[in-house]
């Protein structure tokens, strides 16, 4: 093949891209005439975004589209994007739709929800729909969320499960060990380096770094507060199933709350995460002063305790109150940490005043992705700076 063939075809490839992106007005000027499977990928593409403008009104000069209003017509076209596109695009279609032409209700149907890709947005939909969802479609919809849980615990649990066992591991290092058996030579060897002996070509330690005797005591208590307003809703699919695989931990004494204008403990449904989920009621409002307040009732061990409040901030409830119930917790040695997302949704919005008074009382606000979230609970388990923690993770996206 020539250099110039395989530049005409590239060059067709990209056109034909093009003829796609433009949704083929005779004025989009590719010229291009599509077939094949093109021709199936387009007509579900202009089922979509061909149905109007940005604002949902149609525009001129285009056929007729939409997805119709019944359920069939939807999962036929749910087929369709699924045997035509990667399951990457189709999550982003099938969260387009339902913003976009409304089909929330018909995701009340069992039909649609047995044609949907299982995703964390999706999960979020029911979740907020868990209260209307008719018995019918109530089963199918525990099927789709028990999926996704399976697969965030398959991708996220076992990472979880090392960092936090090493770091629990790491801060039970004594300075004295007993027996041999309990000194960590690699960081005894670090710490005396200054004391080799190059003419004896020995080291003679100062002192010993070793770990304590492994005990199945709880060394950390973790405490998870969950806004659960509907702009959250992706953070608490990720916090739910996270708060299940700590509570999976034995040196862990993990607590998990979620909260609106009211408070909920769901502490004893952590064994599974999909019963978490069915417990919390998407939208409303937030009193994060109500919730700290009940996360302090839960504190029986200060400066074991770690406190992660995953909420946008902005406060429905009494903020002086919320921000001097913070100030009280970190006092009496509790590491809080506020998560302003926990997911892969990108930045976040949220009440810059709040992220700033708590920033100024020493307590970080920032956004964690579920992959970075086993890292930022070591790091708190170590008793680590968790505002420079944030800063390097960000820098290392």
């Amino acid at each position: 093949m020539t250099d110039e063939s395989v530049t005409d075809e590239s060059v067709d490839d990209r056109l034909r891209r093009w003829r796609m992106v433009l949704g083929g007005d005779q004025a989009d000027g590719t010229g291009v005439t599509l077939a094949g499977d093109d021709v199936g990928m387009d007509g579900a593409l202009e089922r979509l975004y061909g149905a109007g403008g940005d604002e949902g009104r149609p525009r001129p000069g285009r056929r007729g589209a939409g997805l119709g209003d019944s359920a069939p017509s939807v999962a036929r076209w749910l087929g369709d994007i699924r045997t035509y596109f990667p399951s990457s695009v189709v999550r982003v279609m099938q969260k387009d739709a339902i913003e976009r032409l409304d089909l929330t209700r018909l995701l009340l149907e069992p039909e649609m929800l047995d044609a949907v890709e299982p995703d964390v947005h999706l999960v979020g939909t029911l979740l907020s729909l868990n209260r209307v969802l008719p018995d019918k479609a109530r089963e199918s919809a525990r099927a789709v969320v028990r999926t996704v849980v399976r697969d965030l615990e398959r991708r996220l649990a076992q990472k979880t499960r090392s960092a936090v066992g090493g770091a629990l591991d790491r801060s039970a290092r004594v300075l004295r060990p007993r027996r041999l058996a309990d000194v960590d030579w690699d960081r005894t060897i670090r710490a005396n380096l200054r004391h080799y002996l190059p003419d004896q070509g020995t080291l003679v330690p100062e002192r010993l770094i070793g770990y304590g005797r492994r005990r199945q005591a709880v060394k950390r208590d973790v405490v998870l507060a969950i806004d659960q307003s509907g702009s959250m809703a992706a953070s608490v699919v990720y916090a739910s199933v996270f708060g299940a695989v700590l509570a999976s931990m034995r040196s862990l004494r993990t607590s998990l709350v979620v909260f609106d204008t009211s408070v909920v403990d769901l502490t004893d449904q952590l064994h599974d995460p999909v019963e978490v989920l069915f417990g919390t009621q998407l939208g409303g409002g937030t009193d994060i002063n109500r919730a700290i307040a009940y996360c302090q009732s839960l504190v029986t061990r200060p400066a074991e305790t770690i406190l992660v409040l995953i909420s946008d901030l902005y406060e429905g409830g009494v903020r002086d109150e919320m921000l001097q119930r913070v100030a009280a917790l970190t006092a009496a040695g509790v590491q809080v940490v506020v998560l302003l997302a926990l997911s892969d949704e990108g930045a976040p919005g949220y009440d810059h005043d709040n992220a700033a008074a708590l920033a100024a009382m020493g307590v970080p606000a920032f956004a964690c992705t579920p992959d970075a979230f086993p890292g930022l609970m070591a790091a708190a388990i170590e008793h680590r700076d968790l505002k420079e923690w944030s800063e390097r993770a960000a820098g290392d996206r």
